[in-house]
């Protein structure tokens, strides 16, 4: 129980820093908030790596958890009650954000508000305009390919060792700057649930896109990694 509650809390901060940085810093229409949010996502993975790592692993992101599954690092009980923990970690962050955000004054916040609207209020994904449904699809599987293969490679038995927490946070960092314009990057079905509840909408509608993309991508990433992982060698 001590990891799956381990995954638990390290989604929640996920979610509430990560999302938190694009609701408070009024969304990611420029470049400095495209590079505030991707920082916030891949530093909460670097302090989550080294705060849970040692007790689950640090997925916190049930893409992660499938690719390692399907690489045969763990069994399909542990695999589903991560994955359920991830989302329920996931919701617990959405909620705290919900709360904050309904608790202020937007009016009189200038600083995170701009004429009394917040650009988000929850940090859910969704398709950015002129971004197509196919488009936003592929843009999901590829960047999560990318992101579980570096998890894959750098958690191996020669893999990166002590490093592969700042390692995978700063290839999120990247994915994410590379992606938010797309899809405004989920990488993590888990990430995407939990502000779609309280966000309603078109980010319930979309939501099937950031839980199959990240969940083709990822089992596309075990694959690859079995057919170039030289551990067994």
């Amino acid at each position: 129980m001590k990891k799956y509650l381990a995954e638990m809390i390290g989604t929640m901060v996920l979610v509430l820093m990560g999302c938190g940085s694009a609701i408070f810093n009024w969304g990611v229409g420029t470049t400095a908030q495209v590079l505030t949010v991707a920082f916030g996502f891949g530093l909460s993975v670097v302090a989550m790596a080294y705060t849970i790592g040692k007790v689950s692993g640090c997925h916190i992101n049930p893409a992660i958890t499938l690719g390692v599954f399907l690489s045969k690092r763990m069994s399909a009980k542990d695999a589903g009650m991560y994955m359920l923990f991830q989302v329920i970690g996931a919701i617990i962050g959405a909620t705290i954000l919900y709360a904050i955000v309904s608790s202020i004054d937007a009016g009189s916040a200038s600083y995170i508000a701009k004429d009394g609207v917040f650009a988000t209020t929850t940090g859910a994904n969704g398709l950015q305009p002129g971004v197509s449904l196919t488009g936003g699809l592929l843009a999901e599987i590829i960047f999560t390919f990318v992101f579980v293969l570096v998890v894959l490679g750098t958690t191996s038995k020669n893999g990166a060792g002590n490093f592969a927490g700042l390692a995978i946070g700063l290839s999120l960092v990247l994915v994410h700057i590379v992606c938010i314009p797309l899809t405004g990057t989920s990488v993590n079905p888990a990430r995407s649930i939990g502000p779609a509840i309280f966000q309603g909408g078109e980010a319930l509608s979309q939501l099937w896109i950031f839980i199959v993309g990240p969940f083709i991508g990822a089992a596309l990433s075990a694959l690859v990694w079995k057919a170039v992982d030289t551990d067994k060698e």
